[in-house]
């Protein structure tokens, strides 16, 4: 096949054309995209499949990347550790005042274990293992319980460690501490948002929750000591990074340390939980990693045939300006959580969204945030929302709509969030800024 006698745009078409058909008939994304970087490679860029393995070594590689199977053992052991009720039965102590109750203690809980393991996979599923039964138990509606479960699990991927800012940085080739940084701020925010639709929820409808329970000072003052084990190892982790005493990698090591002596304290230790905490790390290594590496074939291919500064000259063309633009990027990104999860969506996209960035002058490390935020709908949107499928998973006498039906009220504060980052960048930049 002549190169010269076909233009870019249907070249462009034949590889994404593959890519979709081969996802249309089921085909794991990694193999799909794959498939088409293959095609590319061979027929329009002449180079052999070769290509493959010496770029697998050269990216795959990475010390950066060795954080995530880190970061997720860490989490895998303090949901086997007992750890979870620990936090749940503390945030449920001090802040049992609030209307909502135990939703907003298991979205305060949420918050902290996702600080601890950056996964939100593993946050749905341990709460919705340890604490949903609970508050069912107690007279909490669906609605509200199963929404504050599920959207809890979406501040493991803001708040640090996240796996997705980790992927995101090393693709992109930025700091990690500095995207744990810029995160920090902004999930503490969605919290406190996620936590103001519970009130509001359980104030406008009453019987979605079972009346406060009040619990003296000696108790409220047993809740603090109840959430110390994982804050200890959430300001160990975080502050080791920040201080620039280890790299993410070195902190994920002590944090799965630190994590089997507490499981070895709570005599919840053996090797059954080691293997299956290792286990859940392997898996999701290996989900994440060969989509690092093909989404990169991906955009070498696109790169090479002129295919993303083509795109990126088109988009700057536009007569929307820089902010129109990226909302057209954001609505595309909302629609791609329809039908894609959010990883893939971010990595595949980076290829193309990148040199449009880089034209109307914007900051990577920012958008990195935004662009979490952002997936974050995705990944409680059918029919591809991970953590639907992931409480699902546990809870299976709940709906995939039920569960989807929950989350809707969360929707606006995310929306929100949004909005505040964008009209004010330096929620998301000042941190980095002052640390480093």
């Amino acid at each position: 096949m002549d190169e010269a006698g076909m233009g870019l745009g249907l070249q462009a078409i034949i590889i994404i054309g593959i890519m979709l058909f081969l996802l249309a008939i089921g085909t794991e994304i990694f193999a799909a995209i794959g498939a088409g970087a293959l095609v590319g490679l061979i027929l329009f860029l002449n180079q052999g499949s070769e290509h493959f393995a010496l770029s697998m070594w050269n990216w795959v590689n990475s010390f950066t990347l060795t954080a995530v199977p880190l970061f997720i053992f860490m989490g895998a052991m303090l949901a086997h550790s007992g750890v979870i009720r620990l936090l749940f039965r503390g945030a449920d102590r001090i802040i049992s005042f609030l209307p909502g109750g135990m939703a907003a203690s298991s979205l305060l809980a949420s918050g902290v274990f996702g600080a601890i393991s950056g996964s939100s996979i593993a946050s749905v599923a341990a709460f919705g293992t340890s604490v949903l039964p609970e508050m069912e138990r107690l007279g909490y509606k669906p609605r509200l319980a199963i929404g504050s479960v599920v959207m809890g699990g979406t501040l493991s991927v803001l708040i640090p460690p996240s796996v997705i800012l980790i992927g995101y940085g090393a693709y992109m080739g930025l700091s990690i501490p500095r995207l744990f940084a810029a995160g920090l701020i902004p999930g503490i925010i969605l919290m406190l948002l996620y936590l103001i639709t519970v009130i509001i929820m359980a104030t406008v409808r009453p019987d979605l929750c079972p009346p406060k329970v009040k619990y003296s000072f000696k108790e409220k003052l047993a809740g603090f000591l109840d959430i110390t084990p994982a804050l200890f190892i959430l300001a160990v982790t975080l502050g080791s990074i920040f201080g620039g005493i280890m790299t993410p990698t070195e902190a994920a090591a002590l944090g799965g340390f630190l994590s089997i002596i507490l499981s070895l304290v709570f005599r919840k230790l053996n090797l059954t939980i080691v293997k299956e905490s290792a286990l859940t790390a392997v898996k999701t290594a290996a989900m994440l990693m060969p989509l690092i590496f093909i989404v990169k074939i991906m955009g070498y291919v696109f790169n090479y045939l002129g295919t993303t500064d083509a795109l990126a000259a088109f988009m700057a063309s536009l007569p929307l300006g820089k902010y129109g633009i990226l909302s057209v990027i954001f609505f595309i990104y909302i629609l791609l959580g329809f039908i894609m999860e959010g990883i893939s969506i971010m990595l595949l996209s980076l290829a193309f969204v990148a040199p449009i960035l880089t034209m109307l002058g914007f900051n990577f490390i920012w958008f990195g945030v935004i662009m979490v935020v952002v997936n974050e709908l995705g990944l409680v949107t059918p029919p591809f929302g991970l953590n639907l499928f992931s409480l699902h998973a546990v809870v299976p006498k709940y709906s995939i709509f039920t569960i989807a039906s929950a989350a809707v009220p969360f929707y606006p504060a995310v929306l929100i969030l949004l909005t505040l980052c964008v009209v004010f960048p330096d929620i998301v930049l000042w941190l980095p800024f002052q640390l480093y």
